[in-house]
């Protein structure tokens, strides 16, 4: 009965018809899926024209049971008889068809994969990159201010002290609950400029800039300040003030209640509030002038301009011996100089590195809230001591003492990254570009955060916006060549890849989008290059080639080298493109273990690793 029944089906061609209308609408629905946003279609079309395409499906098959095409058209199947049918005919032209239309489905196929699918994936980054650029330009908080570098009123010695101002009236209302204050690196990036609140307003993000002047000359200081809506461009509230020097601090507070007051602002905690304060505990002047002149120089990063600011914070540290602040800074400027800089000789930094703990010590002995001496604390653990476990605790307890600094954010953050805890890093490192949205190297540490993880996409569209705020940068377009081969845009990775200013990074570059591409003969003479003039001091690089290039044995080989060389680098394993991809490896966990990254007492890589790509 069974096989009598599906006989019929087979004469009347009705599975020759469900195979033709099927293969027909998928065809349909693809074209339809790429065509209706193309005219701004609304949603619904789509699905309804999906809907009635299933619906159809019934009809069609009843259709083929019903009627037969005879040269006089379509009849009952049961008017026509045997002998006359040329269903057999008829059900080999709609095999034919089928066979047609299925090389037109796979023709669309390929021609949407490789040609369509990459350009609406261009467009799609490209309308996320405007969306996310819109959205940093009009997502603001009513309850947000920047404060503007106040204008040097005195001769140029005193721009100092006109900077240091403005961070400690950043530093008061960080304090306040609620109020979201942008930090210094992209407030200070207004010093001096011709653009108007509104258009300020909108770059940073913020419902309230305060901004003035400040003038100092012998024993009196002179300031003017004014609260200003960036939305409408008025002002809420201003004031001059002339004190005597010697109440700076009173003024300062002044200052802060009558912004906080204007904003209807709530003090935190008090005595954490008062914590954070830069000033110094006896109320000397002399040690605050000290160390805000410490602090312009460490600002310019130069080893020669660290060097002098080490200078400062310790005469002010002769004139106050209990200012916690200024031992957590010259502490974090020791360390600076052993890590950032070309190092010591050994015996000078072995004495750096013996001052900077002690340093970091004594501040937290002094203030143990103090938000600095954790951080302080931290860098001794994290970049002098290799502790990372102990490292990240003082990180947090920095955050936690000051949720809007952002640079322990983005060090606590970097360092969830490296430990390879991806999501909680990559939201820190997000939550430090709104604190900071015109910081480049922000929004470059977000992209590789994103790119760790395997998001793609939005690294992609972080690192744009990094080149966007420095268009200078090195290696930001070697970092944006490898996002686009992962995402299969490998004409545009290797031009990308070309237009790196440094040769190191344009090599690397090249090296890796070549590979990714499936060109290693193109890859290779790039790799060499690099080996032969950046072996000792780009060795994670050149182990993150032989990563893509799956050679695992030359990669174990380059991390070693990068140790053995002192590459910072290799404090990256975990969060490494193409090399965490070996997390598995038995190799990689002892060599993460060795040099720190893999504490013992953390969880198994398996766990919290996340693929790169």
């Amino acid at each position: 009965m069974t096989n009598g029944f599906f006989a019929e089906l087979k004469r009347r061609n009705v599975i020759r018809m469900a195979g033709l209308y099927l293969v027909g609408a998928w065809l349909v629905t693809q074209v339809a899926s790429t065509l209706l946003p193309t005219f701004d279609a609304p949603a619904w079309a789509l699905r309804t024209l999906v809907v009635v395409l299933a619906v159809g499906f019934i009809p069609a098959t009843i259709f083929a049971w019903v009627f037969e095409l005879t040269p006089e058209g379509f009849k009952r199947d049961e008017d026509v008889p045997l002998e006359q049918s040329i269903g057999a005919q008829t059900g080999r032209r709609m095999e034919h068809m089928i066979v047609v239309v299925l090389v037109l489905a796979l023709g669309y196929f390929a021609f949407d994969k490789f040609v369509l699918a990459p350009r609406r994936e261009v467009a799609s980054v490209t309308e996320a990159v405007q969306s996310e650029r819109k959205a940093m330009a009009t997502k603001v908080a009513d309850e947000s201010i920047a404060v503007l570098p106040l204008a040097n009123g005195g001769g140029r010695d005193q721009q100092f002290f006109s900077d240091g101002l403005s961070e400690a009236l950043i530093i008061a209302l960080s304090q306040f609950d609620g109020l979201q204050v942008i930090g210094r690196n992209s407030a200070f990036q207004f010093r001096d400029s011709k653009d108007d609140a509104k258009t300020i307003g909108r770059k940073l993000g913020v419902a309230h800039l305060l901004e003035g002047s400040v003038q100092h000359a012998g024993d009196v200081v002179r300031i003017s300040v004014e609260l200003i809506n960036a939305t409408t461009g008025r002002t809420l509230w201003s004031q001059q003030y002339d004190r005597p020097y010697t109440d700076l601090f009173k003024l300062q507070d002044e200052i802060t209640k009558a912004v906080a007051d204007a904003l209807k602002a709530r003090l935190l905690s008090t005595d954490i509030a008062a914590a954070q304060s830069d000033r110094p505990p006896s109320g000397k002047v002399e040690a605050y002038q000290a160390l805000l002149q410490g602090n312009f120089y460490a600002n310019r990063r130069t080893a020669p301009d660290v060097k002098i600011a080490i200078r400062h914070y310790q005469q002010a540290l002769a004139l106050d011996p209990g200012y916690a602040l200024a031992y957590a800074k010259v502490s974090q400027m020791q360390s600076s100089l052993l890590t950032n800089y070309l190092p010591p000789p050994p015996g000078e930094s072995r004495r750096l590195a013996l001052a900077a703990r002690q340093n970091a010590e004594r501040a937290l002995q002094l203030a143990p809230q103090l938000s600095k001496a954790h951080l302080a604390r931290g860098t001794v653990l994290d970049y002098l001591d290799g502790d990372l476990l102990n490292a990240e605790a003082e990180y947090r307890q920095a955050v936690a003492l000051a949720p809007q600094d952002a640079q322990a954010i983005r060090t606590l953050a970097t360092l969830q990254r490296n430990l390879g805890q991806y999501d909680a890093g990559t939201a820190g490192l997000r939550h430090a570009t709104e604190l900071d949205p015109l910081s480049a190297a922000a929004w470059q540490n977000l992209s590789l955060g994103m790119l760790a993880s395997g998001r793609n996409g939005e690294a992609e569209i972080a690192i744009r916006k990094a080149l966007d705020l420095n268009p200078q940068a090195l290696g930001y377009r070697g970092y944006l060549a490898v996002i686009l081969a992962l995402q299969g845009k490998s004409a545009e990775a290797v031009a990308t890849a070309g237009q790196e200013q440094d040769p190191f990074w344009r090599n690397w570059g090249l090296a890796m989008v070549h590979e990714l591409n499936g060109e290693r003969a193109k890859s290779e003479p790039c790799l060499q290059q690099l080996i032969a003039r950046n072996a000792d001091d780009a060795a994670m690089q050149i182990a993150m080639v032989y990563a893509v290039r799956k050679q695992p044995d030359e990669m174990f080989r380059w991390l070693e080298h990068a140790r053995e060389t002192g590459d910072p680098g290799i404090f990256e394993l975990r969060s490494m493109p193409f090399v965490v991809d070996y997390r598995d490896d038995p190799r990689f966990i002892a060599f993460a273990r060795k040099i720190g990254v893999m504490p013992v007492e953390s969880r198994p890589a398996q766990a919290d690793a996340v693929a790169a790509h």
